[in-house]
């Protein structure tokens, strides 16, 4: 298992201190890695010092992201977790961040944990591939679904707006715990973020672009 970041901070700054994922040990041991940006950051920070006694140790939106999370696992008060501890600490995030975020993460001895915010505003996708060991499958989540195919994963698909996904050593559990009215993708995922080869919530980015173009000539030719 693993969890891998490679785009550049969009809070914070970019010391190495902030580098991606990040680590806490309390409770069970976590790594998370998170694409997109808190709002309400600066209430966030207030909590977990004042009232949830967790230290933050950078100025990323990330590091608070990983610590509401844990913050969350840690009132079940269980020496082992199962699947719905897990739902229900994200849950409880979904009430507390605001903004965008697309999120992997793992829960040592546990497995791997996905999810993406209520509005679905960063990409986040999921798929499979028969293990090269003969037994049972691979599992990844990534930003983009060309990192999957690269790969020679199958069964690609998009994580919901609001839906949690766990793979755990015996099985793959998922849940949408939020459905909002809304969503509302980011645009310059489309406009330049990804890749032309790959896709988003079911849209090819190379056609979304030339759709843009072919708006926006239309537009200058008025």
């Amino acid at each position: 298992m693993g969890v891998a970041h490679v785009r550049y901070p969009t809070a914070g700054t970019p010391a190495d201190s902030e580098a991606q994922p990040f680590y806490v040990n309390s409770p069970y041991g976590i790594a998370m890695a998170h694409n997109g940006n808190l709002t309400n950051d600066s209430e966030l920070r207030h909590f977990l010092d004042y009232e949830a006694h967790r230290h933050i140790n950078t100025d990323s939106d990330s590091e608070l992201l990983l610590n509401i999370f844990a913050n969350n696992l840690q009132k079940t008060g269980k020496f082992r977790i199962n699947e719905q501890d897990i739902f229900s600490a994200v849950e409880g995030l979904y009430s507390e961040c605001r903004g965008a975020y697309a999120v992997t993460a793992m829960l040592a001895g546990f497995g791997l944990i996905g999810f993406r915010d209520p509005h679905g505003i960063r990409p986040l996708v999921f798929g499979r591939r028969k293990s090269l060991s003969g037994k049972g499958f691979d599992y990844m989540f990534a930003s983009e679904s060309v990192v999957l195919d690269a790969l020679d994963f199958t069964d690609i698909e998009d994580v919901q707006p609001g839906e949690v996904i766990i793979v755990s050593k015996s099985a793959v559990t998922r849940r949408r715990l939020v459905v909002e009215e809304t969503i509302a993708p980011c645009i310059f995922e489309y406009v330049y973020f990804a890749r032309p080869d790959s896709t988003i919530d079911g849209i090819p980015v190379y056609n979304a672009r030339l759709d843009m173009g072919v708006k926006l000539a239309r537009k200058v030719k008025q």
